[in-house]
């Protein structure tokens, strides 16, 4: 009987202990409906990527504050992109929803927009979450990661006679044509130059087309020349 009932013990202790492992490896799992994200939540701490929340009974005055409301309404208490004191704070409605587990897509009319948080953390007490990039984010950055590869070939090159260099269209406007100009040298591999313009510019014209980016319809005029300032190009219209 001792036997059996030590048995008993370790198996129900080895169980208890997997079940604590499984669940702390897992991700935290939030019920849409959990009434614990409801709520004021503002007194915000910064660390690293992370944000803690305190949970308040109401939005502060003179200071920044979020509320999660029911049915996917969010409430966000700011100052705007103006950080010069005197500030003064208004409140921006948008809404919020669950894309995944612990991962909520919020959706605002302030100068942020839409942006993504992880959940890491949420009590009675306390909300820590951590900004996720979302889908559309992580594209346009690529995006912009291509360009920088077209400037960094185009300014390698110290510009000293307008007669080695040239210029070409990139990018595109989602109302159509080309976003702008940039010079290049002659003394570069200017076929790869070349192909990656090629590329970013149809990379955009998708990237415009799949989240509905919206552009001003104005004609850019091709300049009319090259000129070397300091060093640089300088592109004459």
């Amino acid at each position: 009987m001792k036997t059996k009932t030590a048995f008993l013990s370790l198996f129900l202790t080895v169980f208890l202990f997997s079940c604590e492992i499984n669940n702390q490896s897992n991700e935290l799992i939030i019920d849409p409906n959990d009434s614990l994200l409801f709520g004021y939540w503002a007194e915000t701490s910064y660390e690293d990527e992370q944000i803690t929340f305190t949970r308040v009974n109401s939005l502060p005055n003179d200071s920044y504050g979020i509320s999660f409301v029911e049915k996917g309404v969010f409430i966000e208490r700011s100052s705007g992109w103006c950080g010069t004191p005197p500030l003064t704070f208004t409140d921006y409605t948008g809404t919020w929803e669950f894309v995944e587990d612990s991962l909520v897509k919020i959706s605002t009319t302030s100068f942020i927009g839409d942006f993504q948080w992880r959940i890491l953390e949420v009590s009675e007490e306390k909300l820590v979450v951590k900004r996720e990039l979302s889908e559309k984010e992580l594209e346009h950055r690529s995006l912009m990661d291509l360009f920088n590869e077209i400037q960094n070939l185009s300014y390698s090159i110290s510009c000293s006679d307008a007669a080695d260099w040239n210029f070409v269209a990139y990018g595109s406007k989602a109302c159509g044509g080309p976003k702008g100009y940039i010079a290049y040298s002659s003394k570069i591999d200017t076929t790869a130059f070349l192909q990656k313009i090629e590329t970013y510019t149809q990379t955009e014209k998708d990237f415009n087309i799949k989240w509905g980016v919206i552009s001003d319809c104005s004609i850019t005029n091709p300049p009319t020349s090259v000129e070397c300032q300091n060093g640089f190009p300088k592109l004459i219209y």
